[in-house]
């Protein structure tokens, strides 16, 4: 059989009808190098049609987490939808299972790796096509991820509505590895609920903790002097966000007025050092705001808001420490393109 596609022909035709590389191989050979006809055959095929619906913004969809059987490997993926009702089909759940699987098997962590693979015999990107042409919608392998570890152990956890879900992975003694296996999973049902964006204080960046110190200050000022107007107890201003400010100087600065303030009240010198103890507790509570906001480890526990995250790990067994922690929000970062309804109506009479 002659070769009528030409890589100039192929990408011609790639560029007009958004089919893959191997379906517009086989459709100009078959039309004898004709991209017309070519095009018109794919559209006969569906293939054309799901290339049509690839320029439509796909913001719903599903996060799916995946645990091998050890708990040594973990993989998140966010694989997107135009429409929640699509998320709901029995043919895209399967496939998102499929598609997350096949991640976890070749370790991809992009869009463009995942592109390049071969799953079922079939180049990834022309399989997408062809499930697109068989549900009828656009649909995105947009983000993954893997985990894994040798000398520890990972887990997961996804939200039921598919909306959020977290991986993550931990060292610890060979004989704590079940209990921190059940302590991951709840630490992903907690971290899908606070959404903390790092494992701990230190992982922050000092600019945005910057930022956010003047901003965090800025909202409290505001707050007070509503407060004030209404007659209620204002709250601290603080002078910090994170513990990464918190030098020894700091805290010895803040002790020292504190010292100064009690005497003044003529507090007896005797019973100060105990009053000072709850006074820099409550002043380091309210110089850390940020870390209980984004860090998990410094966080409340949702399980038992009386201990931070970091003291419910130390309570199931001292060897534990958390290593790596991702989170996928669905569509988060993604602009959504509005449409009124008859903008839509009219659309959709014009494909």
């Amino acid at each position: 059989m002659a070769n009528f596609a030409t890589p100039k022909l192929i990408k011609e035709l790639r560029e007009k009808s958004g089919a893959g590389m191997l379906d517009c191989k086989k459709a100009l050979n078959e039309c004898e190098g004709d991209v017309e006809k070519s095009i018109a055959k794919l559209r006969e095929s569906g293939l054309a049609k799901a290339a049509k619906k690839s320029g439509n913004v796909a913001a719903e969809g599903l996060v799916t987490v995946l645990i091998n059987d050890d708990n040594t490997k973990a993989t998140i993926t966010e694989i997107n939808s135009q429409t929640d009702f699509v998320a709901k089909n029995e043919n895209f759940i399967n496939l998102i299972n499929d598609i997350t699987a096949h991640v976890q098997v070749t370790g991809s962590a992009s869009t463009e790796e995942l592109n390049s693979t071969i799953i079922n015999g079939t180049n990834f990107e022309e399989y997408l096509n062809n499930n697109i042409a068989t549900i009828g919608e656009n649909i995105v392998a947009r983000k993954m991820a893997t985990i894994s570890t040798d000398t520890g152990v990972v887990n997961g956890y996804a939200h039921t509505n598919g909306r959020v879900g977290v991986i993550l992975a931990a060292t610890c003694a060979p004989e704590a590895k079940e209990k921190t296996v059940a302590l991951l999973r709840s630490l992903g049902m907690h971290a899908a609920a606070m959404k903390p964006s790092v494992i701990s204080y230190q992982d922050l960046d000092p600019a945005f903790v910057e930022s956010e110190n003047k901003a965090i200050i800025a909202d409290i000022e505001k707050e007070n002097i509503e407060l004030h107007r209404l007659g209620k107890p204002t709250k601290n201003i603080p002078l910090f966000v994170s513990k990464t400010q918190l030098t020894e100087e700091a805290l010895e600065n803040a002790k020292a007025t504190m010292r100064e303030e009690l005497l003044a009240q003529g507090k007896p010198e005797k019973i100060i050092d105990n009053i000072l103890k709850g006074k820099i507790e409550r002043f380091i509570e309210d110089n850390t705001q940020l870390d209980s906001q984004l860090a998990l480890l410094s966080q409340a526990y949702v399980l038992d808001d009386s201990k931070t995250v970091a003291q419910a790990i130390a309570d199931v067994d001292a060897s534990i420490e958390l290593v790596e922690y991702i989170k996928f929000e669905l569509g988060e970062g993604i602009e959504k393109k509005e449409e009124d309804f008859a903008a839509e109506v009219a659309a959709q009479m014009a494909q």
